[in-house]
């Protein structure tokens, strides 16, 4: 029996390196790969040698006829892939690990940030050199969004952690948490002490709506909201308050897929996660019935992944509809003869593959107006009080405009859009009120400029070239300054996706050690330790981080928990000094 990947898979592409008959795609090699939702297996080619089950970090990939319940749907995800993009699973050239010239000697290379993406940047140094790295992060733990980003009730997707913590453990590593570049160090200090720096800092601001209200309370980002059911202890215990009936989320990618299935997950199932332990006593007493997800654009640009909107479907107790309009009802009409007609020419289309090449694919399978067939069309009225039960309510067309309310949000004024070409909406002046008493804006990221780096504003990326952080007037590259992940390439792509990213920034590090181009540091590593001890006495290093990672499963463990995080910088350090 074919194996499956579901709605774990993290795009890492572990599974496509070990795979004997090359039927997993779309391959880092390939140009969708980074594009869609996840990696699938062909059900045709595949041997059934449970290889990729093994590879797989995060436990997304099963034989097919072990799927049960929601998951069943993943084999045909699978299958219908290859349906709409054929392939003769043909191999790519081998590449294999770099390496330097000896004479070269250990680079000393520092790393600024822990999430995945400088995970996957000391993992390829560390394998492929032997460099000594030094990591800092601006909080007293490690992961960034893998921690304090990944909803609580996707555990398996959170397993990748554990590859990064033997990462973290390699004695040529040394670390330094609770340390923040630009405050304590500046970025010339970490240059001097390291032949080359690469910045993993993500994207940490929220896209702003822009209109007038956005600053009440009860109105707020998605990365509060996140990060408050993820005890980031940058985010107050208090930030989010659930005592009003409707909530209206702006946005419709999976992080508003995710605050929508927090909100209306039975909170016992909860406490089996690692959520924080403020957020779960606050669901425990919510009187949220209604969540909108509000998107200024038609279904067919839907933000969000199909695996995720298919476990959305699949909350028990909670409706899932569409708010009825004309335009919206024909685009999901639209798709599904769309897809009717790829199903009927499959046959005919897989036998042609080979002579036509994959620009001859029939319609995708994978649409985003497809996946709301079946789900009730009704009509909405968002002045009115939420009806009885809970459901999750998907209005399409509509852009937000103003915020209101005494002293907190109260209402939400929207205005109809309609599509125009390319799919862009433009206003009708159309326009309704929503009563809310929470509104969270999910409509994406945006990086923050760096103290000593040059800043890309319209992209919201350091600027760089190929990794290379470069002056914008000049174009040439900063000796030995690297960036990677969403500081990079902007805020897309899952966590996999930055395995590549590290690669292709790795190499350009590796590139410039050979042509003898990276500057000699003026100090060593111990004056660094030194400096770090003088600017900044708390920080943490590895042997605090384990006491943390002891206590906080020790305290899971005692609850049938993952863990309990601690949740604020005081319990932290605490925790660190009680090794």
């Amino acid at each position: 029996m074919a194996y499956a990947i579901t709605q774990t898979c993290c795009n890492d592409a572990s599974c496509v390196s070990v795979c004997p008959v090359n039927c997993i795609h779309p391959t880092p090699d390939e140009p969708e790969f980074g594009t869609t939702d996840m990696l699938y297996i062909d059900p045709k080619a595949c041997i059934d040698c449970g290889a990729c089950a093994d590879a797989c970090p995060v436990d997304a990939v099963f034989p097919v006829d072990r799927l049960r319940g929601p998951d069943t749907v993943f084999g045909d995800l699978n299958r219908d892939w290859f349906r709409d993009h054929p392939n003769d699973h043909a191999w790519g050239r081998p590449s294999f690990p770099r390496s330097l010239p000896g004479e070269l000697g250990a680079l000393r290379i520092a790393v600024v940030g822990t999430g995945p993406s400088a995970g996957y940047t000391a993992q390829e140094l560390l394998r492929s050199t032997s460099a000594e790295i030094t990591m800092i992060d601006r909080l007293p733990v490690t992961g960034g969004l893998l921690r304090h980003g990944v909803a609580p009730d996707h555990q398996s997707t959170k397993r990748i952690a554990e590859s990064f913590a033997s990462v973290f453990r390699d004695p040529r590593l040394r670390m330094h948490l609770n340390v923040e570049i630009g405050a304590d160090v500046t970025h010339r200090e970490l240059a001097a002490h390291h032949h080359a720096v690469v910045y993993a800092v993500g994207a940490a601001a929220d896209r702003r709506l822009g209109v007038p209200g956005e600053d009440l309370p009860g109105s707020l980002p998605a990365t509060a909201f996140v990060g408050w059911y993820n005890a980031d202890p940058t985010v107050p215990a208090d930030a989010v308050e659930l005592s009003a009936e409707r909530v209206v989320v702006v946005g419709n990618g999976n992080v508003a897929v995710d605050i929508a299935r927090i909100l209306f997950t039975d909170p016992d199932r909860l406490a089996a996660t690692d959520i924080a332990d403020h957020a779960l006593a606050a669901l425990r007493g919510s009187r949220v019935r209604e969540v909108v997800l509000l998107a200024r654009r038609g279904p067919e640009q839907a933000a969000w992944t199909a695996a995720e909107f298919l476990a959305l479907r699949q909350l028990p107790g909670v409706e899932v509809v569409v708010e009825d309009h004309p335009q919206v009802r024909a685009a999901i009409d639209a798709a599904v003869s769309s897809v009717g007609a790829a199903s009927a020419e499959a046959e005919e289309a897989s036998a042609s593959a080979e002579e036509a090449g994959p620009g001859a694919a029939p319609p995708s399978a994978g649409s985003r107006a497809a996946l709301l067939a079946g789900l009730p069309l009704v009509p909405y009225d968002g002045a009115a009080e939420p009806g009885a039960g809970r459901r999750i309510v998907l209005r399409f067309l509509s852009a937000p405009v103003e915020l209101s309310g005494d002293g907190r949000v109260e209402a939400l004024t929207v205005e109809r859009t309609r599509p125009v070409d390319g799919g862009r909406v433009e206003p009708t002046g159309e326009r309704d009120v929503l009563r809310a008493g929470l509104v969270v804006r999910s409509i994406g990221h945006r990086g923050v400029p760096l103290p000593g780096l040059p800043f890309d504003e319209r992209a919201g990326t350091v600027a760089h070239r190929g990794g290379r952080v470069v002056d914008p007037e000049t174009g040439q590259p900063l000796p030995g300054t690297y960036v990677v992940g969403w500081a990079k390439r902007g805020p897309s792509g899952g966590i996999g996706a930055n395995r590549a990213c590290a690669r292709e920034t790795v190499d350009a590090l590796l590139d410039d050690a050979a042509a003898r181009v990276l500057p000699v540091p003026e100090a060593g590593r111990k004056d660094f330790d030194r400096l770090v001890r003088r600017r900044r006495p708390d920080a943490v290093g590895l042997k605090e981080l384990r006491a943390v990672d002891r206590a906080e499963r020790e305290r899971g463990e005692a609850e049938g928990r993952p863990r309990v995080k601690l949740a604020t910088v005081p319990e932290l350090l605490a925790a660190g000094r009680r090794r």
